[in-house]
């Protein structure tokens, strides 16, 4: 029963549309909620945690949420909350999973629990180091998501190189080799350092209550029933803690959207949510599809984007529920300098229409886009933050201020405004009344004046809120990475845009080669990018504006749209076709001016070659190797040798992908081994005598010393 003046079971269902109210009113068994983007996901999952708790069909205390952002649960926790559960549980998988090993450490390993590594990037540089590899800051930081990637695939250094070779990976061109050399090396720089990092804490955690039944029994019998958003991003491990979590128990509730996998180059699949009903055949499938987020022409973009590529049956069409709005638009502009100018200049429009600059984004695919968009909005004076940098509770100066609030406590006799009186403290760390100008002195003034103005929210919400309340509310946001609204214009990737709206976007950059990246490689990783974009446009609430620009400044204009806005010409006008309808129709006619391109197939099944390493071997990942094993070890061995020697990572020598190719192709001489992709004139001149020499039966090891003082003779 709730207790006295508690929400009751009635209550929470009043407001719900049908699905959300389906979903709300079963709050037993399992359940597959398919939830489109902008239709109330969270509001029916808490509302069904309510449901379940105020109708007595469980315990509040026995229920765990999962999510996978700080943010994402830190704003359940809050809707939970305002609906009468304090006491549930809600929490990112690491947080749970750290909290679970903390506890059960002792009982389960004996001694104390390690520190978890705050960033792998060190460690990965002394194991790099340790292998005599020269290795600069961007390759670390790849090489480190080429290693969290691996564990939660729940792979090891042993298992690796199979499973990445069949996966396509290619970590910053390193050898798969000597990426497993290097990931067992940086295993054992964090044992001498007696730490672990996140992913061992999934892989601990996991492996615990997998082999100590006592301990499943203690967190099984604590939690009972189970709610796990964005259950499309659920990677191997996470889905092997879960299954753990659960045992044989019915009650689970997972929520996801198929049309926003964007996560799979982490690990993650979206076939746990799509196998679900099949893996628990009781489950309950609801789908919400009422969009309350977005304006019609919004919606009615983003579905025909989407609505172009493969469209599968567990897929969700978005129905907009919102009175119509603008049309979105698309600008052509001639480089990017001028495309990041044109969008200050529409920002300073809605900024002057009385839009918040909180409540606009612009949007980009790679990090790299920012530096125009930033340089632009700042000779414009317009204030702008980028997301994905610091977190609010982290920068100094906030850390400072919260000093400050918590020795004014006790000073606080209620006498003065909150709002001024904070001010007045937040003086002595570094804010004013008048805003700066820009650079970093505006970045900091930023952060202060989001606290006081959070303060000011606080007052109004409440007679008798004093600085105590302030500082145990700032508590409450760091513990949960749930930062105030910092006022400024919003800079994001497409990916750390994820699970956010703005009233007014801007998604820049929309020109092949960035959307879809030029990395993208096979139709998979093309259909993600087309719903990378999609979750790009469905961030948009009003206003949405697309732009690309058909060069870098100077170069050459050889940009195009992007082929997803095909689809959306409809919408956006003509000149949102990547290749105008002309030369569509010359091409399908078989006309003067196109190219027919046939297909590469593989030469051992037939099946079309997708990537760029595949075509260079002539050969599918799926069909078995038609090298001598033998002889390949040798040329792996000859290139880990030069590179060793010469202090250089393997693949500057030659990539996995074209010593696989030499060791298929079987050169007969340089002229043979001119014609393999990878091998141009240079490295056939650098390397060319000594692969033949390998390939012929020589010692690797002795080719490569041989080799490498040749080269220093020359040099």
């Amino acid at each position: 029963m709730p207790p006295a003046g508690a929400t009751t079971a009635d209550d929470v269902l009043a407001g719900l549309d049908p699905e959300q109210r389906e979903v709300a009113s079963n709050p037993l068994g399992p359940m597959c909620v398919l939830a489109g983007a902008g239709t109330g996901k969270t509001r029916a999952i808490t509302h069904r945690i309510a449901y379940g708790v105020h109708s007595g069909a469980y315990r509040a205390d026995r229920v765990l949420a999962v999510t996978f952002t700080a943010r994402a649960a830190g704003e359940m926790r809050t809707r939970l909350r305002g609906l009468g559960l304090p006491t549930v549980q809600a929490r990112t998988f690491h947080s749970a999973a750290l909290r679970q090993l903390q506890y059960f450490w002792p009982q389960a390993i004996g001694g104390p629990t390690p520190t978890v590594l705050k960033q792998k990037a060190p460690a990965v540089g002394e194991a790099g180091a340790r292998l005599r590899l020269e290795l600069d800051r961007v390759v670390i930081r790849d090489l480190a998501a080429e290693i969290e990637w691996a564990k939660v695939s729940m792979l090891t250094p042993e298992t690796y190189r199979d499973a990445a070779a069949r996966a396509g990976r290619s970590p910053a061109d390193l050898d798969l080799t000597a990426m497993a050399r290097l990931w067992e090396t940086y295993e054992e720089v964090k044992s001498a350092r007696g730490v672990i990092d996140f992913e061992d804490v999934l892989l601990l955690m996991a492996g615990v209550l997998a082999d100590r039944e006592d301990i499943a029994a203690t967190v099984r019998g604590q939690y009972r029933h189970f709610v796990v958003d964005e259950y499309q991003d659920v990677n191997a491990v996470q889905q092997a803690l879960l299954d753990q979590w659960v045992g044989q128990r019915p009650d689970l509730c997972v929520v996801g959207d198929p049309a926003q996998t964007i996560y799979s180059f982490t690990g993650a699949t979206p076939r746990h949510l799509l196998d679900f009903a099949r893996r628990r055949p009781d489950t309950r499938t609801v789908r919400l599809v009422r969009n309350y987020r977005s304006t019609p022409q919004v919606v009615g973009l983003a579905n025909l984007v989407l609505d172009a590529g493969p469209r599968r049956a567990d897929s969700v069409q978005l129905q907009a529920q919102r009175d119509g709005g603008p049309v979105p638009t698309l600008s052509a502009q001639p480089d990017d300098d001028a495309e990041a100018s044109y969008v200050a200049a529409e920002v300073k429009k809605l900024l002057a229409q009385g839009v918040p600059a909180s409540e606009i984004a612009v949007l980009y695919r790679v990090n790299a886009q920012s530096e125009a968009i930033e340089q632009a909005l700042s000779a414009a004076d317009v204030p702008y933050l980028v997301r994905g940098g610091e977190r609010f509770f982290q920068r100094k100066e906030v850390q400072q201020a919260i000093v400050l609030l918590r020795g004014a406590v006790r000073g606080d006799d209620g006498s003065e405004p909150l709002g001024r009186l904070v001010r007045d403290i937040l003086t002595g760390a570094g804010w004013s009344p008048q805003r700066p100008a820009g650079g970093a002195v505006l970045e900091r003034w930023q952060s202060l004046n989001a606290l006081a103005e959070l303060a000011d929210d606080l007052a109004a919400a409440g007679e008798g809120v004093r600085i105590r309340e302030l500082v145990a509310e700032l508590d409450r946001r760091a513990g949960e990475q749930h930062a105030p609204t910092v006022e400024g214009v919003t800079l994001a990737s497409l990916h750390a845009a994820k699970g956010l709206e703005w009233d007014a976007v801007f998604l820049i950059g929309c020109s092949d080669g960035l959307i879809p990246i030029s990395l993208a490689e096979g139709q998979q990783a093309i259909e993600e990018e087309r719903r990378l974009l999609y979750v790009g446009l469905t961030r948009a609430r009003t206003h949405l504006a697309l732009s690309w620009a058909a060069r870098n400044p100077g170069g050459r204009a050889t940009r195009r749209p992007s082929r997803f806005l095909d689809a959306a010409a409809p919408v956006l006008g003509e000149g949102a076709r990547s290749t105008p309808k002309s030369a569509k129709s010359a091409a399908r006619a078989g006309g003067r001016g196109t190219k027919s391109v046939k297909p590469r197939t593989c030469r051992t099944c037939g099946a079309t070659l997708e990537s760029a390493a595949e075509r260079k071997i002539g050969r599918c990942n799926d069909c078995p190797a038609t090298y001598d094993e033998a002889q390949f070890e040798a040329l792996r061995t000859w290139r880990l040798e030069v590179a060793t020697q010469s202090k250089v990572p393997a693949f500057v020598v030659f990539t996995d992908a074209t010593l696989v190719a030499i060791a298929e192709r079987q050169p007969a001489g340089a002229a043979d081994l001119a014609r393999i992709s990878g091998v141009g004139k240079h490295k056939l001149d650098t390397y060319g005598d000594y692969v033949l020499a390998v390939l012929a039966g020589d010692d690797p090891t002795e080719v490569a010393t041989r080799c490498v003082t040749d080269r220093a003779a020359s040099a």
